[in-house]
């Protein structure tokens, strides 16, 4: 018997914020020739350029924009481990680690950057996704543990 209820909402939470944080732009930095627009895939030059200004990525974040895409796939993927609730757990105490080591190689790129150390960074607001991550994952994680007791609680009555 395999109880799956609330942590599937909470898992499915996690991947919806994870993928707006993947997918959407995380901020700007203003320089004194143009501004750059923060994603998870680096740092890209906003607007058109004219009179051969510059364009495209001034830096990429691939290391970035692999752990935030593992975020993302991780609790989707827990979703379908119902059967074994055993890995889902220990899935979710992963994805809250790379959710840390993601928050913090956010900070190192938008503030410790060498090459932007100078200048005014300003964060979006989907910086909120993060912590609203960590809440739903802990929550699964929470969910997960009362099914375990849950289940076996009946096959002691058995």
């Amino acid at each position: 018997m395999v109880i799956q209820r609330w942590q599937s909402v909470f898992l499915l939470i996690v991947t919806a914020m994870m993928a707006c944080f993947t997918f959407f732009s995380l901020g700007q930095v203003q320089m004194p020739e143009f501004s750059l627009d923060f994603t998870t895939m680096g740092f890209s030059i906003e607007g058109e350029a004219t009179g051969g200004g510059p364009t495209g990525y001034y830096m990429h974040t691939w290391p970035f924009f692999t752990i935030s895409l593992l975020c993302t796939l991780l609790p989707f993927i827990a979703i379908f481990m119902f059967r074994n609730m055993r890995l889902q757990k220990t899935i979710c105490i992963i994805e809250l680690l790379l959710i840390v080591a993601l928050v913090l190689m956010g900070l190192a790129y938008g503030y410790k950057n060498e090459a932007l150390e100078s200048y005014q960074v300003s964060w979006s607001s989907l910086i909120i996704t993060l912590p609203i991550a960590v809440v739903a994952d802990l929550l699964a994680y929470n969910r997960i543990s009362a099914d375990q007791k849950l289940l076996r609680s009946t096959e002691r009555l058995r």
